[in-house]
């Protein structure tokens, strides 16, 4: 689970490779054994009472032995000659230089065919095919041959009873030659299957690993003395770290390792910020091995910590928001319109009268705004359809103007509630339904909220730049708490009994769907009021 590098899957072939060296390592030693036995005979016959009976046949055949061994012991004649040869070729040299030895040191008695069963036992294990059986056979026919000849030629010093050993002897080597042969068939079944079970072992841990380091959620091993044995990158990006491995947890997190050392349990899942990126973490901490399992691992005592980012859990709950905003929308959408068009009609109709000023006006607003209420519920319903923005260069001061006629019911004194602080000559490139929608809502919960005294509510507006444009909406309320600020544009979150949560929502979608950003200004504290920038292009 490094993040410096993601593991390499060992695949069938390399578990095989390693089955191949340890049959050479094996065969390595058996050929030590060889140089062994053969260095005995070749210095220690005499003292051993071997080749009495033709000392210098004896002689010669311990050295060419020895010679045997060294040059079938070197490296070069495997690559010369193959494995399955040379394992053959040693076997079948062991049997006839044994066979020789024996005949020239008494026969049967001396021993020597209890050494043949062990080079029988040590060949027919790395040995492949039926090579172990030729050798057993040969074996047979030298002890076999032996015998009859010393009871033929050499005035029946053989006695008849030996041959009942020889047999037993000669029965012997096969059933060595056949259990080493079944055992050596046995484990290269093993092997095979240990090299496809390892192998897909190791991809499996491949994938596990691909899989943990590609995860968007952080784990961390952590050991019992508070050292961090592993970290995939989720979780150093989410602590805000280059590397973490190695590395005190108290160094890295000190908020984190007070938590882990607090007896932090998975039912808890708290939400903390941990690291030195200071997010908001959900923190689930528990012990990486089971208790039955951590009695006898050296890696008692670890704990496994999953982090999560909280801004991504948000994200999603937001989203489910979503999901029930569109099906509300939807289902309100043909209602709302309904009693729409009545009332559209019926301004209609009032304008046609003949009526007073303030009555014609009256009816003008009332159509205007049923446009407008009509204009939003096509908004909201196309949030997710941002291309079909229309902005356009709108001249702020007068466009301000415009919207504030329609704040400006009460006389004198609302009038004087508003105020504009806007140069002539600044431009916002907008769509002009969608700027007209945000500022209504920050009107809305302006009004809603000033102190209602002159100036109360001012809008101002100043470059930054050459082309960027900043437009702020202030009053003179009670602020934003930190605790309203954190859900401040969240999908049906309201702090008035008669809100819908919304306004200011919908206005900050439709400030990003033409390419702006809305904001709530740091210092909109609590008794400094609120402070709203909507902060984009002067040009579309």
């Amino acid at each position: 689970m490094r993040h410096a590098a993601r593991p390499r899957a060992m695949n069938k072939f390399s578990f095989e490779l390693d089955a191949n060296q340890a049959r050479r390592r094996a065969l390595r030693y058996l050929n030590l054994f060889r140089l062994i036995i053969a260095a005995v005979f070749l210095f220690l016959g005499a003292q051993i009472m071997l080749g009495s009976e033709a000392t210098q046949i004896f002689w010669f055949t311990a050295l060419a032995y020895v010679l045997t061994v060294l040059a079938f012991g070197f490296p070069d004649a495997e690559n010369r000659i193959g494995y399955d040869r040379l394992v053959a070729i040693q076997g079948i040299t062991d049997v006839v230089f044994l066979n020789v030895i024996m005949w020239t040191s008494g026969g049967y008695h001396s021993g020597i065919p209890v050494l043949m069963m062990i080079m029988l036992a040590g060949s027919g294990l790395i040995a492949g095919g039926r090579t172990v059986l030729f050798m057993a056979s040969l074996a047979t026919l030298g002890v076999l041959g032996e015998n009859v000849w010393r009871t033929l030629h050499l005035n029946g010093k053989a006695q008849a009873a030996d041959f009942f050993q020889v047999a037993l002897t000669c029965t012997a080597f096969f059933i060595i030659a056949i259990v080493a042969r079944l055992l050596a068939k046995r484990a290269r079944l093993n092997a095979s299957l240990a090299a496809e079970r390892g192998a897909a072992l190791a991809q499996q841990e491949a994938i596990n690993a691909h899989i943990i380091h590609d995860m968007r959620d952080g784990i961390i091993v952590l050991r019992a003395d508070g050292i961090i044995r592993q970290a995939n990158p989720s979780a150093c990006q989410l602590l805000g770290c280059d590397s973490v491995e190695d590395r005190p947890l108290a160094e890295v997190s000190p908020a984190l390792a007070e938590y882990c050392r607090a007896g932090a349990k998975p039912e808890s899942g708290q939400v903390v910020q941990f690291g030195q990126s200071q997010r908001l973490l959900r923190c689930l901490a528990t012990s990486s091995l089971d208790d039955d399992e951590s009695k006898n691992n050296s890696n008692e005592g670890d704990m496994l910590i999953f982090l999560t980012d909280f801004d991504e859990i948000q994200r999603s709950m937001q989203q489910l928001k979503l999901v029930s905003l569109g099906r509300l929308t939807a289902s309100m959408a043909h209602e709302i319109r309904n009693p729409l068009s009545a009332i559209s009609q019926a301004a209609e109709l009032l304008c046609e009268e003949k009526r007073g000023d303030m009555q014609l006006r009256l009816a003008h607003i009332i159509n205007d705004n049923s446009k407008r209420i009509d204009r939003m519920i096509r908004d909201v319903l196309a949030l997710g359809r941002r291309d079909r923005t229309q902005p356009e260069a709108l001249p702020l001061a007068e466009f301000v103007a415009e919207l504030f006629e329609t704040f400006i019911l009460g006389g004198e004194n609302e009038k004087t509630i508003f105020c504009a602080d806007i140069e002539p000559g600044i431009t916002l490139g907008i769509d002009r339904a969608h700027l007209h929608q945000i500022l209504d809502n920050l009107l809305s919960n302006a009004r809603r909220y000033c102190s209602g005294k002159p100036g109360s509510i001012c809008v101002s507006a100043q470059k930054k730049g050459t082309h960027e444009v900043q437009l702020h909406v202030r009053d003179d309320g009670p602020g934003v708490d930190e605790q309203t600020r954190a859900h401040l544009f969240e999908p049906f979150f309201t702090s008035h009994t008669k809100g819908t949560g919304l306004g200011l929502y919908i206005a900050r979608e439709l400030a990003e769907a033409n390419g702006f950003s809305l904001e709530l200004a740091d210092d909109s504290l609590p008794r400094a009021g609120a402070h709203f920038i909507l902060t984009g292009q002067s040009q579309p």
